[in-house]
């Protein structure tokens, strides 16, 4: 009868099978189990709150772009308004032009035309400031109000 030989790997389960089963039969401490356990736990609620904190960022980023893409339309349109009634008022002074009768009466005309564009130009001016203050004081509000927000319920 043949001998049977055993294999290297059969040689080196042999040789470290008391370690194997020395391992497989040793029990944790239930101190290591809960510090693990806690330490799981705590890295769960901090992941949570960061994944939260950074919702709220963005949520306060996109409010900021939304609000000020809503300016940017409004001044838009009004932008637009001016020069549809800067259009208006020049063609209207053109038929008033043809309408005079004398010299006189055209710069005359002309006059009145080119002092109610000035009036209109500092009144527009005057709003466009008052407006851009305003603006630039509540972006600057908003903006801090929405940071203070963010630092508070992250921190």
């Amino acid at each position: 009868m043949a001998k049977k030989t055993k294999s290297a790997s059969d040689n080196v389960k042999d040789a470290f099978s008391p370690v194997t089963d020395a391992l497989r039969n040793l029990e944790v401490p239930e101190a290591a189990r809960e510090f693990v356990k806690k330490t799981a736990n705590t890295a769960k609620d901090r992941a949570a709150d960061l994944h939260a904190g950074s919702e709220k960022v963005t949520a306060a980023i996109e409010s900021t772009v939304t609000d000020s893409v809503s300016e940017v339309a409004k001044i838009s349109r009004n932008i637009q308004q001016a020069m549809y009634q800067d259009a208006e008022a020049f063609l209207a002074g053109i038929d008033r032009l043809a309408s005079a009768k004398s010299l006189h009466e055209a710069i005359q005309i002309q006059s009145d035309m080119v002092r109610a564009q000035g009036e209109l130009f500092m009144s527009r001016a005057k709003s466009t400031a008052d407006y851009l203050g305003k603006l630039v004081a509540d972006g600057a509000k908003t903006a801090q109000d929405n940071f203070s927000r963010i630092y508070t319920r992250t921190a």
